[in-house]
Protein backbone atom coordinates (compact mmCIF):
# COMPACT_ATOMS: atom_id res chain seq x y z
CA UNK A 1 0.00 0.00 0.00
CA UNK A 2 1.21 3.71 -1.07
CA UNK A 3 2.64 5.82 1.98
CA UNK A 4 -0.40 8.35 1.78
CA UNK A 5 -2.78 5.43 0.73
CA UNK A 6 -1.56 4.05 4.66
CA UNK A 7 -1.67 7.42 6.39
CA UNK A 8 -5.53 7.88 5.01
CA UNK A 9 -6.34 4.77 6.38
CA UNK A 10 -5.07 5.32 9.90
CA UNK A 11 -6.62 8.48 9.44
CA UNK A 12 -10.12 7.02 8.76
CA UNK A 13 -9.59 4.50 11.49
CA UNK A 14 -9.33 6.94 13.82
CA UNK A 15 -12.30 9.43 12.80
CA UNK A 16 -14.39 6.42 12.55
CA UNK A 17 -13.62 5.55 16.37
CA UNK A 18 -14.15 8.96 17.11
CA UNK A 19 -17.48 9.29 15.07
CA UNK A 20 -18.61 6.28 16.13
CA UNK A 21 -17.94 6.66 20.35
CA UNK A 22 -19.35 9.72 19.69
CA UNK A 23 -22.54 9.44 17.68
CA UNK A 24 -23.07 5.76 17.71
CA UNK A 25 -25.36 4.57 15.18
CA UNK A 26 -26.62 7.85 14.33
CA UNK A 27 -22.45 8.48 12.57
CA UNK A 28 -22.29 8.35 9.27
CA UNK A 29 -19.42 7.49 6.69
CA UNK A 30 -19.85 11.27 5.67
CA UNK A 31 -18.99 12.11 9.06
CA UNK A 32 -15.97 9.71 9.43
CA UNK A 33 -14.44 11.33 5.92
CA UNK A 34 -15.09 15.01 6.64
CA UNK A 35 -13.06 14.66 10.43
CA UNK A 36 -10.47 12.29 7.82
CA UNK A 37 -10.07 15.17 6.34
CA UNK A 38 -10.59 12.72 3.37
CA UNK A 39 -13.45 12.27 0.34
CA UNK A 40 -16.15 9.50 1.05
CA UNK A 41 -14.93 7.54 -1.79
CA UNK A 42 -10.90 7.15 -0.30
CA UNK A 43 -13.16 5.79 2.94
CA UNK A 44 -15.62 3.02 0.28
CA UNK A 45 -11.98 2.34 -1.24
CA UNK A 46 -10.73 1.12 2.26
CA UNK A 47 -13.44 -0.06 3.48
CA UNK A 48 -16.33 -0.97 1.70
CA UNK A 49 -19.54 -1.05 3.94
CA UNK A 50 -19.92 0.44 7.27
CA UNK A 51 -19.77 -2.64 9.15
CA UNK A 52 -16.36 -3.36 7.36
CA UNK A 53 -14.90 0.03 8.45
CA UNK A 54 -16.39 -0.71 12.70
CA UNK A 55 -15.02 -4.01 11.99
CA UNK A 56 -11.88 -2.18 11.39
CA UNK A 57 -11.86 0.41 13.73
CA UNK A 58 -12.35 -2.07 16.65
CA UNK A 59 -9.52 -4.09 15.39
CA UNK A 60 -7.53 -0.83 15.66
CA UNK A 61 -8.90 0.14 19.43
CA UNK A 62 -7.59 -2.95 20.52
CA UNK A 63 -4.49 -3.04 18.93
CA UNK A 64 -3.52 0.65 20.05
CA UNK A 65 -4.57 -0.83 23.76
CA UNK A 66 -2.38 -3.95 23.41
CA UNK A 67 0.89 -1.93 22.31
CA UNK A 68 -0.26 0.40 25.57
CA UNK A 69 -0.32 -2.63 27.67
CA UNK A 70 2.77 -4.10 26.10
CA UNK A 71 4.52 -0.80 26.90
CA UNK A 72 3.75 -0.60 30.23
CA UNK A 73 4.51 -4.08 30.67
CA UNK A 74 7.78 -3.46 30.07
CA UNK A 75 8.23 -1.08 32.93
CA UNK A 76 9.85 -1.98 36.44
CA UNK A 77 6.73 -1.53 38.54
CA UNK A 78 4.02 -3.87 37.21
CA UNK A 79 1.90 -2.47 40.29
CA UNK A 80 1.76 0.72 38.26
CA UNK A 81 1.61 -0.89 35.47
CA UNK A 82 -1.54 -2.88 35.84
CA UNK A 83 -2.84 0.45 37.56
CA UNK A 84 -2.18 2.64 34.13
CA UNK A 85 -3.53 -0.53 32.25
CA UNK A 86 -7.06 -0.40 34.14
CA UNK A 87 -7.43 3.47 33.89
CA UNK A 88 -6.52 3.57 30.41
CA UNK A 89 -9.06 1.07 29.74
CA UNK A 90 -11.77 2.24 31.42
CA UNK A 91 -11.11 5.49 29.83
CA UNK A 92 -11.03 3.65 26.31
CA UNK A 93 -14.27 1.56 27.40
CA UNK A 94 -17.56 3.63 26.40
CA UNK A 95 -16.07 4.13 22.94
CA UNK A 96 -15.25 0.53 22.95
CA UNK A 97 -18.73 -0.71 23.88
CA UNK A 98 -20.17 2.41 21.22
CA UNK A 99 -18.09 0.30 18.51
CA UNK A 100 -19.09 -2.82 19.29
CA UNK A 101 -22.84 -1.77 19.32
CA UNK A 102 -22.52 -1.59 15.96
CA UNK A 103 -21.50 -4.92 14.56
CA UNK A 104 -24.27 -6.91 12.95
CA UNK A 105 -26.21 -9.13 15.64
CA UNK A 106 -23.36 -7.91 18.18
CA UNK A 107 -21.23 -10.42 17.02
CA UNK A 108 -17.50 -10.33 17.29
CA UNK A 109 -16.13 -10.91 13.59
CA UNK A 110 -12.73 -13.82 14.00
CA UNK A 111 -10.35 -10.34 13.23
CA UNK A 112 -12.11 -8.27 16.44
CA UNK A 113 -11.86 -12.16 17.94
CA UNK A 114 -8.12 -12.61 17.56
CA UNK A 115 -7.34 -8.82 18.21
CA UNK A 116 -9.47 -8.93 22.01
CA UNK A 117 -7.30 -11.88 22.58
CA UNK A 118 -3.81 -10.50 21.80
CA UNK A 119 -4.93 -8.02 24.56
CA UNK A 120 -6.35 -10.07 26.95
CA UNK A 121 -3.12 -12.67 26.73
CA UNK A 122 -1.41 -9.22 27.74
CA UNK A 123 -3.24 -8.27 30.53
CA UNK A 124 -3.25 -11.65 31.78
CA UNK A 125 0.75 -11.26 31.89
CA UNK A 126 0.86 -7.86 33.41
CA UNK A 127 -1.87 -9.04 35.97
CA UNK A 128 0.59 -12.27 36.93
CA UNK A 129 3.20 -9.99 37.11
CA UNK A 130 1.76 -7.92 39.21
CA UNK A 131 0.56 -10.72 41.57
CA UNK A 132 3.98 -11.65 41.95
CA UNK A 133 5.18 -8.48 42.94
CA UNK A 134 2.41 -8.16 45.81
CA UNK A 135 0.88 -5.23 44.36
CA UNK A 136 -2.45 -6.71 43.40
CA UNK A 137 -4.17 -9.29 45.21
CA UNK A 138 -3.14 -12.93 43.77
CA UNK A 139 -7.14 -14.63 43.67
CA UNK A 140 -7.71 -11.80 41.17
CA UNK A 141 -8.08 -12.80 37.40
CA UNK A 142 -8.41 -11.46 33.99
CA UNK A 143 -12.43 -11.96 34.34
CA UNK A 144 -12.88 -10.11 37.12
CA UNK A 145 -10.89 -7.24 35.79
CA UNK A 146 -12.53 -7.47 32.71
CA UNK A 147 -15.77 -7.52 34.46
CA UNK A 148 -15.13 -4.19 36.56
CA UNK A 149 -13.87 -2.23 33.93
CA UNK A 150 -16.89 -3.24 31.47
CA UNK A 151 -19.45 -2.10 34.58
CA UNK A 152 -17.54 1.08 34.80
CA UNK A 153 -16.97 1.74 31.37
CA UNK A 154 -20.89 1.17 30.73
CA UNK A 155 -21.72 3.14 33.67
CA UNK A 156 -19.79 6.35 31.96
CA UNK A 157 -21.61 5.12 28.19
CA UNK A 158 -24.93 5.60 29.85
CA UNK A 159 -24.55 8.38 32.67
CA UNK A 160 -21.82 10.93 31.47
CA UNK A 161 -19.86 11.70 34.69
CA UNK A 162 -17.14 13.66 35.60
CA UNK A 163 -13.57 12.71 35.04
CA UNK A 164 -12.96 13.16 38.86
CA UNK A 165 -15.83 10.69 40.01
CA UNK A 166 -14.18 8.12 37.66
CA UNK A 167 -10.89 8.49 38.81
CA UNK A 168 -11.90 8.11 42.81
CA UNK A 169 -14.04 5.03 41.49
CA UNK A 170 -11.35 3.84 39.87
CA UNK A 171 -9.41 4.65 43.21
CA UNK A 172 -11.91 2.34 44.76
CA UNK A 173 -11.42 -0.25 42.31
CA UNK A 174 -7.41 -0.39 42.85
CA UNK A 175 -7.97 -0.18 46.56
CA UNK A 176 -10.05 -3.80 46.52
CA UNK A 177 -7.55 -5.19 44.20
CA UNK A 178 -4.52 -3.98 46.09
CA UNK A 179 -2.90 -7.04 48.10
Amino acid sequence: MRRNAVANRERILAAAEAVFGEYGAAGSTEDVARRAEVGIATVFRHFPTKAALVEAALVRHFDLLNERARTLAAGADPGQAFQDLLRTMVEDGSTKLTLISQLPDGQFPPSVHQAADRLRATVEELLDRAARSGAIRRDVGADEVYLLVRGIAQACATMPTTPHTVSRALDVVLAGLSA
